[in-house]
């Protein structure tokens, strides 16, 4: 551990701070800021020659800012000569360009995923990727990890797990759903939606009797929040006594909060890979779970070159 570095970012300093203290190191000074046309400078202030650098950057809100200094922080660390330059990347914010939708449309997270190689990036560390096959879109290694057993752990301290049952948001997600039942051993449902135009959905059916069972919905991005409040409001309509929703990366964009805070959701718990917003820490029924101890433990797995997969044994 000696021979590791951490560096933060500015999207989420709260939760490069917690991974710290879960490996029991302070931070690389670092002064990572912009000039006043919106330049954006870096400049390590501690030796990094033939060390193993971990940068913490979430590529939330502010998306393009906050790649663009993941980007000039590898480069910086390249032309320092560190021996390793890791991205920890608690949220992937390229993830669901993970297609073309149409003709003459871009495949983003394939052109991110370049840029970040290109960068000097060696090595990618993240968190529930919104399709696993993205890992292939990295020409380095591609560490996924997930968020379950820290959901888990929330949900047996918290629900009464004999009247509970698992719903994924849709047919998508019916895999992330089913993985989550098994560990809480809970019957699943799922919701059948027809998503009319981006950022839009509407639901049609629940396959499943959710009658008289507390729901707990799971995905990996809530971001207007349409979809949640949807299938909340059709799972309490078919006989639902209570909806609830785990999910990895609080996005919530724009009124998304407000939006939350207003449905018949009982309580939406998310991570903080991304940093909540202060609208999203004054609504009522939403909860934030911290996730730096098992981010932390991941690196330093991965920097002891030992096993990362066991963690989800």
């Amino acid at each position: 551990m000696s021979a590791m570095k951490l560096l933060a970012g500015n999207s989420n300093r709260a939760l490069a701070e917690a991974i710290a203290a879960h490996l029991d190191i302070s931070l690389c000074r670092a002064h990572v800021r912009r000039f006043a046309d919106g330049e954006i400078w870096v400049e390590v202030l501690e030796n990094v020659r033939g060390q193993d650098v971990f940068m913490i950057q979430s590529t939330s809100a502010p998306a393009n800012d906050h790649l663009l200094e993941l980007l000039i922080m590898a480069d910086a660390l390249r032309r320092a000569s560190a021996r390793r330059i890791t991205a920890v990347i608690p949220y992937f914010g390229y993830a669901r360009q993970d297609r073309k939708q149409g003709p003459r449309t871009p495949i983003s997270a394939k052109l991110v995923a370049n840029l970040i190689t290109r960068a000097g990036v060696d090595r990618i560390l993240t968190v529930d990727l919104h399709a696993g096959q993205l890992q292939g879109f990295f020409d380095i290694p591609t560490d996924n990890l997930f968020a379950a057993p820290v959901i888990v752990a929330d949900i047996k301290s918290h629900r009464d797990l004999k009247n509970t049952m698992v719903v994924s948001p849709d047919v998508g997600g019916v895999v992330r759903a089913r993985a989550l039942a098994k560990r809480i051993d809970a019957p699943l449902a799922i919701v059948d939606k027809r998503r009319e135009r981006a950022g839009e959905s509407e639901v049609m059916n629940i396959i499943g009797d959710v009658s008289g069972y507390n729901c707990i919905l799971i995905d990996d991005i809530v971001d207007s929040g349409g979809t949640l409040c949807n299938a909340a409001e059709a799972l309490l309509a078919a006989g639902a006594a209570s909806v609830h929703a785990y999910i990895t990366h609080g996005v919530l964009s724009g009124e998304a909060a407000t939006r939350i805070a207003t449905s018949k959701l009982k309580e939406l718990v998310i991570t903080d890979t991304i940093r909540a917003t202060e609208l999203v820490q004054s609504a009522a029924n939403i909860r934030v779970i911290p996730i730096g101890s098992l981010i932390g433990e991941a690196i330093a797995r991965t920097a002891r070159e030992e096993s990362v997969s066991s963690l989800f044994d």
